[in-house]
């Protein structure tokens, strides 16, 4: 809190213009001048919080980045911008126009409901994580949207407004935690808070197992380029039991249609990796209905076809050799293929994609794939390019 608030005196902002591009190798010597004409205090926070908003480029982009406020869990546990404002569009979409975010950390959501024109009462129980929410609400000038309170969650009225947004802390002081029950608040609480609310939406871990899903909620897994970001139960959608998996940027949302398991095929001319949000939200079986596909094993979520069809949800590749597992005849291939540029990828194996890189030291002009896999639960290597 101390740190916050000497950042926000003009002595302060002033220090943080002025080390804004800092690299680390280059920390000491700048702080060393510094201190000759300011607070070692105020320069010792400055050069932390320089160092704070370069990281946090990378989810809130660099103009709001640069102009924001982050502690060191803020920056880890906030909501990439691009899943905040899509998930505000949804908001919209469901006519919401006021949203209580509860367990609202540094402001990523609040800040992403505001732009959407949505008034926000953003509360957090923690005083320098209010605070910061309540400094970002301000450095970004929205300020007529957001009413920052710091207070606990669970004490919280929330009967006068439309939605309610809960994302409930999932670490602890050893790491990540894996029980719903052990989020702060709990899932449970959480729940409970979305079904007295008119729209609701709670932001849970991805790896939530299928079962603990309410029957009334609507269950999306969010990715961000590629990459599985977080799953959202939502209440009051109309959609009760519903499954879908949302890809960014887009949005191209997978809805789920109930299908059984796609059968079990031989590997095909083509394979596709459905994206990590499909396979969380066990939609692999639409995706293979889609590519008139087969999975090469029943417990492994890659995809095989005849025809190269265009889809969003899954990267195709042309599969051109199909080995059993064996690293020397992997090693004779790529010699004779010339490859250097070797991508390793694993699904089903349990050996690392660096231990096998080093093993075959692939040497040459040309690029490849090879997926380390199981096919028909035999141990099988398939070797391709992207197609």
């Amino acid at each position: 809190m101390n740190d916050l608030a000497l950042l926000l005196t003009p002595e302060g902002r002033a220090l943080l213009d002025e080390v804004r591009d800092t690299a680390p190798a280059d920390e000491l010597a700048v702080a060393t001048r510094l201190r000759r004409d300011h607070p070692a205090e105020l320069v010792s926070a400055a050069l932390g919080q320089a160092r704070l908003r370069q990281r946090a480029a990378a989810k809130f982009g660099a103009a709001d980045a640069g102009r924001m406020f982050f502690t060191p869990n803020g920056v880890e546990q906030s909501t990439r911008a691009a899943v905040a404002a899509y998930r505000a569009e949804r908001f919209t979409a469901l006519g919401v126009t006021c949203v209580a975010d509860l367990c609202c950390g540094i402001g990523g959501d609040a800040i992403a409901l505001a732009r959407a024109g949505i008034r926000v009462l953003a509360v957090d129980r923690d005083p320098v994580t209010a605070a910061t929410a309540r400094a970002n609400t301000e450095a970004l000038g929205l300020g007529e949207l957001i009413e920052v309170r710091e207070a606990d969650v669970t004490e919280v009225d929330t009967s006068g407004y439309d939605a309610v947004f809960v994302d409930p802390a999932r670490r602890g002081g050893r790491g990540r935690i894996f029980d719903p029950e052990a989020y702060s608040p709990p899932l449970s609480w959480a729940v409970g808070a979305a079904r007295t609310a008119p729209r609701a939406a709670l932001k849970i871990a991805p790896g939530i197992p299928h079962e603990a899903v309410p029957a009334e909620a609507e269950a999306e897994w969010i990715s961000d380029g590629g990459d599985v970001k977080e799953a959202v139960l939502w209440f009051g959608t109309g959609a009760p039991g519903a499954v879908r998996a949302t890809l960014l940027p887009g949005p191209r949302t997978l809805p789920g249609r109930g299908l059984p398991d796609p059968d079990v095929r031989p590997v095909g001319r083509y394979l596709y990796e459905p994206d990590g949000a499909v396979i969380r939200a066990h939609l692999v079986a639409e995706v293979a209905q889609d590519l008139a596909g087969g999975l090469i094993d029943p417990t492994i979520a890659y995809v095989t076809a005849d025809e190269l069809r265009p889809t969003p949800y899954a990267t195709a590749y042309e599969i051109t050799d199909q080995l059993p597992f064996n690293v020397k005849k992997l090693k004779a291939l790529l010699r004779e293929r010339e490859v250097g540029t070797l991508t390793v990828k694993k699904r089903g194996s349990a050996v690392e994609p660096e231990e096998l890189r080093k093993k075959v030291k692939p040497q040459g002009p040309n690029a490849a794939t090879v997926f380390l896999t199981r096919v028909a639960g035999a141990p099988t290597m398939l070797v391709g390019h992207p197609a």
